[in-house]
C-alpha cells in the first residue's frame, strides 16, 4: 500500500469486509449446478480448458450482472431482477436478512439497470423510476432516511432515471436529461457537491451539466464520462485515484487531462481504470497490481500494454477485469479469493486471460468475486463465496468460473 493511503478509509473498508464475512453464515438452501468447475489457468489440462471454451448450458438468458461486496444481482432478458449472496442488510431485496446461495427474483417488476454496492442495491425499472434497498446508515438509499430497507423503496417520485451506480456508502445516478445526481456519504467530497452536507439522504444534483453518459462510484471518489468523451473525477485522491497528477482532493468534478475518446470509466477502492479509443488506462493505488503495471501508485493515467482492442471494463475493491473485441476476458490485481479467475490466488500486476473462451459479451463485474455473461446469455461466477454470492449452492471459493443456474 502507498504510504499516502488514508488509513481511516482503509480501516473502515476492512471493518466492512469483516462484517460481510461475519454475516455469511448460510441458511439452508440448494441449487442444481449445471456446469462443472471450469478452468482459467494456463496450467489447466486440455479437458478443463475445453470445458470453459464450450458453450454454456441452457438457462434463462441474462443481459446485465453486478457484483456487490458479497452479493450478486443480474437482469434477465425478460426484465426480471435476480439477487443472491449475503443479505445482512437486506441487499437482496426479498424482505428478509437471510443469505441466499441461489438466485431469487426480486418481486415481479421489470428492470433495465441495476448496481450492487457493498451492502445495498439500486435499480431502475422499465417505467424510469429508481428503487434502492439494503444498508442505509449513510443515506445511500436516497429515500430521505437512514433506515435499512429489506425490500425496494422508491427514490423520490421522478420517473426519468436512466442508470445508477452504487458504491460502498454513496450512490450516483443519471437521468434521461443527462443530469447527474449523487447521495449518501460525503466525508471525502465524493458526492461532487462540495464539502457539505456530510451525509445526503436524498439525491443532490452535481453541477449543472446535462451531458453525463456514465458514472462510477469508488470508496471515496467518483468518476464520470460526458458526451464529448471527456473524463471527470472528484473526491479523495489519497493515492492519485483522480488522475489529476497530484494527491489533492476535489470537491467538484475536475477534468482528467484534455483528451477525449473516453468510452468508459470504473472506480475501485482507491484506483480508477478507463478505456480511451480502445486503449486501457489505470491510475491510483497499486498495492495489489490493480493498475495492470508494476510499481507504486500513479497520479496520472498509465496505459496497460499496447493493445487498442479493449471494449468493456469493470473494477471494484482492488481488482479489475476487462474484455476485448475478440470476446476474451482478462483480469488483474488482488487475487486472494481467486477473483482474478486464473485458477490461483496470486496477485497479478498485468492482465491474465480468464480461461480460453472468446464468447464473453463484455458484461462483467468484479469485487472480491467476479461474474461475467457469455454470448448465449449464460452467467459464470468465480472468487469469494463467503456469502453464497457465486450462486452455486455452497460457500466455497472458486478460482475459475463456474456457471450459475437461474430457476426457470
Amino acid at each position: 500500500m502507498s504510504g499516502y493511503q488514508d488509513g481511516r478509509l482503509r480501516a473502515r473498508w476492512r471493518r466492512a469486509t469483516r462484517l460481510l464475512v461475519a454475516a455469511a453464515a448460510m441458511s439452508a438452501g440448494s441449487l442444481v449446478l449445471t456446469a462443472t468447475l471450469t478452468a482459467g489457468t494456463a496450467n489447466a489440462g486440455p479437458v478443463e480448458r475445453a470445458a470453459l471454451a464450450a458453450p454454456a448450458l441452457a438457462a434463462p438468458a441474462l443481459t446485465t450482472v453486478t457484483a456487490g461486496g458479497a452479493h450478486t444481482c443480474a437482469i434477465s432478458t425478460d426484465g426480471g431482477l435476480w439477487c443472491w449472496g449475503s443479505n445482512y442488510g437486506g441487499q437482496l431485496g426479498d424482505g428478509t436478512t437471510t443469505n441466499r446461495s441461489a438466485p431469487a427474483r426480486v418481486g415481479a417488476a421489470t428492470w433495465t439497470d441495476a448496481d450492487a454496492g457493498s451492502g445495498h442495491t439500486c435499480a431502475v425499472r422499465t417505467d424510469g423510476t429508481l428503487w434502492c434497498w439494503g444498508s442505509n446508515f449513510r443515506g445511500q438509499l436516497g429515500d430521505g432516511t437512514t433506515t435499512t430497507r429489506t425490500a425496494p423503496v422508491q427514490v423520490g417520485t421522478v420517473a426519468t432515471w436512466a442508470s445508477v451506480d452504487a458504491g460502498p456508502s454513496h450512490t450516483c445516478a443519471i437521468r434521461t436529461d443527462g443530469t447527474l445526481w449523487c447521495w449518501g456519504f460525503n466525508r471525502t467530497t465524493q458526492l461532487g457537491v462540495g464539502a457539505s452536507p456530510y451525509v445526503a439522504n436524498t439525491p443532490l444534483q452535481v453541477g449543472t451539466a446535462t451531458d453525463w453518459v456514465s458514472v462510477s462510484t469508488g470508496f471515496g471518489h467518483t468518476c464520470g464520462v460526458r458526451t464529448g468523451g471527456t473524463l471527470w473525477c472528484w473526491g479523495s485522491s489519497s493515492d492519485g485515484q483522480l488522475g489529476l497528477g497530484n494527491l489533492a482532493p476535489q470537491t467538484a468534478p475536475a477534468q482528467v487531462g484534455t483528451a477525449t475518446g473516453w468510452t468508459g470509466v470504473v472506480a475501485g477502492y482507491a484506483h480508477t481504470c478507463g478505456i480511451r479509443s480502445g486503449a486501457l488506462w489505470c491510475w491510483g493505488e497499486n498495492g495489489y497490481g490493480q493498475l495492470g503495471v508494476s510499481g507504486s501508485y500513479r497520479t496520472a493515467p498509465v496505459q496497460i500494454g499496447a493493445a487498442t482492442t479493449w471494449s468493456r471494463i469493470a473494477a471494484s475493491s482492488d481488482t479489475a477485469c476487462a474484455s476485448r473485441t475478440d470476446g476474451s476476458l482478462w483480469c488483474w490485481g488482488k487475487n486472494s479469493t481467486g477473483q482474478v479467475g486464473d485458477g490461483g490466488t496470486t496477485h497479478r500486476s498485468a492482465p491474465v486471460q480468464v480461461g480460453t473462451a472468446t464468447t464473453w459479451t463484455g458484461e462483467v463485474a468484479v469485487t472480491d468475486h467476479g461474474c461475467g455473461i457469455r454470448t448465449d446469455g449464460g452467467l459464470w461466477c468465480w472468487g469469494d463465496n463467503s456469502g453464497g454470492q457465486l450462486g452455486d449452492g455452497t460457500t466455497a471459493n472458486r478460482s475459475t468460473p463456474a456457471q450459475v443456474a437461474l430457476p426457470a
